[in-house]
């Protein structure tokens, strides 16, 4: 029994120095998706951790095995949508996002709520989801693109 303990603490250990990455690409504030104070400040609070390249990395993501699935996620979530990247995106692909955004926030999908298990803060209230379902319905993808 004290064997597997020491086992298992020193692969705890060991497993600390596999590296992770942890990064937040540079961007271009003017890549970066325009919208009302109100909405930007409800994306950035619940959406941005993972959806932009302004990453808040919490201490616990840099102990593993945490430190592989939140930057797993990260990097998933940056590949399927990337506010700082918006600009980027074709016209079509914006206006795709919109409609996915609306379709994630009615169904309580986003923010996952295995996030939301260490980010109260992140959870959106009636009031948000009525705001950025409001903006992901009406607005105008040409405006959003700068």
């Amino acid at each position: 029994m004290k064997l597997i303990l020491i086992i298992f603490a020193a692969a705890f250990i060991l497993i600390q120095f596999i590296p992770v990455n942890r990064s937040n690409p540079a961007s271009d504030k003017t890549s970066e998706i325009a919208t009302p104070p109100e909405v930007i400040t409800i994306l950035k609070t619940s959406c941005y951790d993972c959806h932009s390249n302004e990453t808040v990395w919490p201490a616990y993501s840099y102990i593993a095995p945490m430190s592989f699935f939140i930057s797993n996620d990260v990097q998933e979530g940056r590949k399927e949508l990337n506010f700082s990247e918006w600009s980027s995106y074709s016209l079509k692909k914006q206006q795709k996002k919109m409609e996915e955004m609306q379709e994630e926030i009615a169904e309580e999908k986003m923010p996952m709520p295995v996030y939301l298990l260490m980010h109260s803060d992140a959870k959106l209230g009636v009031d948000q989801k009525m705001i950025l379902q409001k903006w992901t319905s009406t607005a105008n993808v040409a405006e959003i693109k700068k």
